[in-house]
Parts: C-alpha cells; sequence; structure tokens
C-alpha cells in the first residue's frame, strides 16, 4: 500500500500525551530526524501538548547547542527520558541534573537490546554489561536522579553467576531518518554513515501497535530501490516526511568516503601534529598487535589510528566504532559515529552482539576521573550529567583496555626535546573515589582483562592491589610532579620503567618500538 507523505507537522500530529518515543541517529545530526524532532517542538510551544513524553534514544542527539533534542527540553513536554547518552543536549542534561524530569542512563548497546527485545515480544534483556557500575541497582541502578523512582534493572542470577535483567518496553512511535523511501515505505539508507537500529525501532513500533515515522530526503519511484539495499521494509513504516536539506551530519552536507560510496585518499588526511595528545596516542598505539579487532572511543583515543596510519601499521589491525562500522579511520569531533573508508558497514545491534560477545581485543577509550581501585569515570563529572554511550558494553567486555587521558585537568606542560616538563600542577583527574563508576575495576580484575591507563606523564596498569605505577615520562620524578597532582599514591611496579624519549620527538617512532607486532609485518 503507498504510505502517506505528509508534512513534518502533520507527522507529530499523531503523537498524543503520555507516549513513548524512540528516536533514531546519533549524535551530531547522523541520521537524526531533526525536522521531526523541530516539529515537535513547535507543536509543543504553540499548543502545550503533547505533554508527559518518554524519550528513547541509544545514543546522544544535538550538536551541543541547539539541535537534537535540545529541541524538545521542556519538562512539560518530558515526563522521562531514557538515553544512552546525553551530553550533546546540554538543555535536556540540566532537566535532568536539576531533578525535573525522570532521568535514567542505560549502555547504548543495552537499549539497542531492549528494542529488540520489544520487537520479538519478550519482558526484558538478561546480560552481564553493567554489573558492579552505576547500571547496578546495587549502587544506582542507570537513575540520573531522585525523580527517577521506577527500577529499571534487576539482579538476575544462574547457574552460580549474576546478571543484570533489563526491563523492556512498549513504543508507540519511532521517529527514523533515512535517505530515500519509495511510495510503498521502503527504506533506503545509501548515503547515510550506517543504518544504525532504524529496523529494529521500527519493529518494536509495530509490535507495541504503535506507529513509525520516516524523515526520508527523497521519494524514488515504485519498485526502483534495490530490494537488497533496504534497510526497513514499508511493512514497519507508516507515514513520510521529506527534507530535501537534510545532510550526513549536521557538519556534513554529503561524502561518499562516509557510506562507502568512494574512498578517501591517503593524502587528503591532515597531518598529526606533534601535541600531548599525539604523545599519548602514540604510547597507546604501542599496545597494538597484528590482527587486532579494535574499538577508538570518542576524544582522545581517535588519535591511535591517525598513528598507526602515519607509523604505517593501518593495514595490521582492523578499527571498529559501536555504530556499525568496521575499517577505515574514525571521523572525529562531533563527526564522531562515522568512518572514512570503511570496509562495512554493519547495524548497530550486530556491532553490539559482537562487542558483548567479546569480540574486541584491544579498546582504545578516555577517561575523566580514575581512581584508586582502578575505576573508571566518563558519566558524571559534578552536576554535569555526560552519560555512557558504548562505554559499558565495550569496556566490561574487551579483552584488553587501554584508557587515554591527560594526567591532570588544566595542568601546563610543554615538549623539551625528548622530555617532558611541568611547569604547572592541574586538578586532579586520579582521584580516591571517582564520582560514578562507568568502568569497575573490581569486575575488570575478576574477569582477567589487562588494562592500561596512559597519559603523557606516565603509565600506569591495574594490578590486584589497584592502580600501579609502570612507565614515568622522562623528565619527570613521581614524588615531585606526579604525586603532587594525583589523590592518592598508586603502587610502584618493580621496576619502574621510563616512557619511551622518542614519544616526545617529531620524528617517526622507530618501529623497534612496536615490540607487539613482528619486524616482518613493519617492512
Amino acid at each position: 500500500m503507498q504510505k502517506p507523505v505528509v508534512t513534518a507537522e502533520e507527522a507529530v500530529a499523531q503523537i498524543t500525551d503520555g507516549q513513548t518515543i524512540v528516536i533514531g541517529g546519533s549524535g551530531s545530526g547522523h541520521s537524526v530526524p531533526e525536522k521531526l524532532l523541530q516539529a515537535l517542538g513547535r507543536r509543543f510551544r504553540r499548543s502545550g501538548t503533547p505533554q508527559g513524553l518518554t524519550l528513547v534514544h541509544p545514543f546522544g542527539l544535538g550538536n551541543q547547542k541547539d539541535r537534537g533534542l535540545e529541541h524538545l527540553a521542556d519538562p512539560r513536554l518530558v515526563r522521562r527520558d531514557i538515553g544512552g547518552h546525553w551530553s550533546m543536549s546540554p538543555s535536556m542534561a540540566r532537566l535532568a541534573a536539576e531533578n525535573k524530569i525522570e532521568a535514567y542512563n542505560l549502555p547504548a548497546g543495552i537499549i539497542v537490546q531492549l528494542l529488540g527485545a520489544t520487537a520479538a515480544g519478550s519482558p526484558g534483556w538478561i546480560s552481564p554489561i553493567g554489573l558492579n557500575t552505576f547500571i547496578d541497582p546495587r549502587l544506582e541502578g542507570g537513575k540520573l536522579n531522585a525523580a527517577a523512582r521506577e527500577d529499571l534493572v534487576e539482579i538476575y542470577a544462574r547457574d552460580g553467576s549474576e546478571y543484570l535483567y533489563y526491563k523492556a518496553f512498549p513504543i508507540h512511535a519511532a521517529f527514523l531518518c533515512a535517505t530515500a523511501a519509495d511510495p510503498e515505505g521502503n527504506l533506503n539508507m545509501d548515503e547515510e554513515v550506517a543504518p544504525w537500529d532504524n529496523c529494529l525501532m521500527a519493529q518494536a513500533a509495530r509490535t507495541s501497535g504503535g506507529i513509525t515515522i520516516a524523515q526520508v530526503k527523497r521519494i524514488a519511484g515504485r519498485h526502483e530501490l534495490d530490494p537488497r539495499t533496504v534497510r526497513v521494509p514499508g511493512i514497519f513504516v507508516d507515514f513520510l516526511t521529506l527534507d530535501p536539506d537534510q545532510g550526513q551530519t549536521f557538519q556534513i552536507r554529503y561524502d561518499p568516503s562516509l557510506c562507502g560510496a568512494a574512498r578517501k585518499p591517503a593524502a587528503e588526511f591532515p597531518p598529526f601534529p606533534l601535541t600531548l595528545r599525539k604523545v599519548i596516542a602514540r604510547r597507546a598505539a604501542l599496545e597494538l598487535f597484528p590482527g587486532a579487532v579494535l574499538n577508538l572511543g570518542f576524544g582522545m583515543p581517535d588519535g591511535v589510528m591517525k598513528v598507526a596510519r602515519e607509523q604505517g601499521l593501518e593495514d595490521q589491525v582492523t578499527p571498529t566504532v559501536e555504530h556499525g562500522q568496521i575499517g577505515g579511520i574514525p571521523a572525529e569531533g562531533l563527526d564522531f559515529g562515522a568512518s572514512y573508508n570503511s570496509t562495512a558497514i554493519i547495524e548497530t545491534r550486530h556491532q553490539f552482539d559482537f562487542y558483548h560477545g567479546r569480540g574486541v581485543d584491544l579498546a582504545f577509550l578516555g577517561f575523566a576521573e580514575v581512581d584508586a581501585e582502578g575505576n573508571v569515570n566518563v558519566s558524571r563529572i559534578e552536576s554535569a550529567v555526560i552519560g555512557t554511550g558504548g562505554f559499558i558494553d565495550i569496556a566490561q567486555r574487551a579483552r584488553r583496555l587501554v584508557f587515554c587521558g591527560t594526567l591532570a585537568a588544566r595542568a601546563r606542560v610543554e615538549l623539551d626535546g625528548g622530555r617532558l616538563r611541568l611547569l604547572a600542577g592541574g586538578t586532579a583527574k586520579f582521584v580516591p573515589r571517582v564520582q560514578q563508576i562507568t568502568f569497575s575495576g573490581r569486575q575488570a580484575l575478576r574477569d582477567g582483562h589487562e588494562v592500561l591507563y596512559v597519559t603523557e606523564a606516565a603509565v600506569f596498569r591495574l594490578a590486584p592491589g589497584g592502580v600501579e605505577l609502570a612507565e614515568v615520562a622522562p623528565g619527570l620524578s613521581p614524588e615531585r610532579d606526579l604525586f603532587p597532582q594525583m589523590g592518592f599514591r598508586p603502587a610502584l611496579a618493580s621496576p619502574l620503567k621510563q616512557m619511551s624519549p622518542e614519544l616526545f620527538q617529531p620524528e617517526l617512532l622507530p618501529r623497534s618500538l612496536f615490540c607487539r607486532i613482528p619486524a616482518a609485518t613493519l617492512a
């Protein structure tokens, strides 16, 4: 049957008080149904309806200023938000911090799996993901404030092991974004950076008796779309709305190398200048080994593949991003969530299945705080709600982890010919106790994971007794330069090593430093 093509205003008129809406896409415009979000926000401001909505989104949605969930940030419009990440919409995060809405943060991969449970008519999802983190109901249960009273997570024991049981919920409407639709509502995502979990969202809405509204760039002719490229069948779609001006992201109109339609030449990637960020990425990259499947997190860790590329090692490893990309070079900044020159792009759920099943050999992730037990916080700093995204999904199941970040915040440090010189100390990021546990050092030790914490000034590792200092940058003294900037005194490895001076110099690193990669593969 031919699907109605309506305006965004006509589409959001279908939404009524108290409904639960799942929103597709990620980050700063990666298949985010921006026109639908704008229209829903305008409708509320004009008419005062609908009210009391529940929003569900596996990833953060917005540009950290005025787009995405910013259009819906009103406590009368939104009663509850179950989000995988929050910092892309500062106004919505502020509502959570001020206790004005019921705010929950669940791992992105778990939200995706819950949508699958809803689609299949299952009551929930059982997983070890989140144990001993702030998702665990014995800690915070994923609740971000006092307004969030309902328990969405329970402890589940089976065969002597503990798991978490996550409750599924009905979906009354799914807001999706795709490249093209045909008159029957079949959705093609050929120009998107990933197919995301759009099909799963539409199926969850259909199972719940809800509707799916798809924003598309164009309407194709009948039978024009290759059925092998249809990511959401029209039987799951109810309304179509056109936005011929939608881009691949809020920053990029269209780059074919982000969706597999072309390859970006190596010469077009900018050089990676020598900064403290590069020093950290270089030391982290020394952990690479042939054939390793990687995950690269947002921010500091994306420099690892830049180092691998300039050292000629990119063909030795396979990076992945939780949104579905395999291979290539992850985009950075607000475009994180896309990758240039991917070798495969799969649905988000399949990527998280792979992650949950211990598919990642080596994960490079950021940190905001580390404590004496090796716990890591990336999800909440003071009153600022940030969220976990796919961090817990990845960190808890990767075989080896390298956390990347500066030793302290706002310290003044300079490079000095293969040495590091501390000019002024900063605010401690290695603290006695993290504000929120996004990664559990105790759980990692129990699971036998290897964990490093790489900074520009030192390298630490997780040992049975907690965080241990393993390497110090040349030019720095633990007693004089490191410990005064830390909230605890770590144990010292024996022997305590010096970080290679070559990490702090502009020349390419000697191949001999990459001791985990056989020399024969470095030619």
